[in-house]
């Protein structure tokens, strides 16, 4: 009998990363490659004032790039 394997590609969380929420939000956006506030808010069900916090912090670390409204992993 022949065993399959999954090829699974990890996604890695920077250690400078401590918040589950941040964590959570730095996930999303590697994963789907850009959101907006509103696009991660409603993904995440997060409130919109925690998300720009984050996002805030993220950026602050150079983690995550803002384009036009829109965020990525930098």
């Amino acid at each position: 009998m022949m065993q399959q394997t999954a090829d699974r590609s990890r996604t890695t969380v920077p250690a400078s990363i401590e918040s589950p929420c941040a964590k959570l939000v730095y996930l999303y956006l590697s994963t789907h490659g850009t959101a907006t506030i509103s696009e991660l808010q409603d993904s995440l069900e997060m409130k919109k004032l925690t998300l720009y916090s984050v996002v805030r912090t993220l950026r602050d670390k150079d983690l995550v790039s803002e384009t036009e409204g829109r965020f990525a992993v930098a």
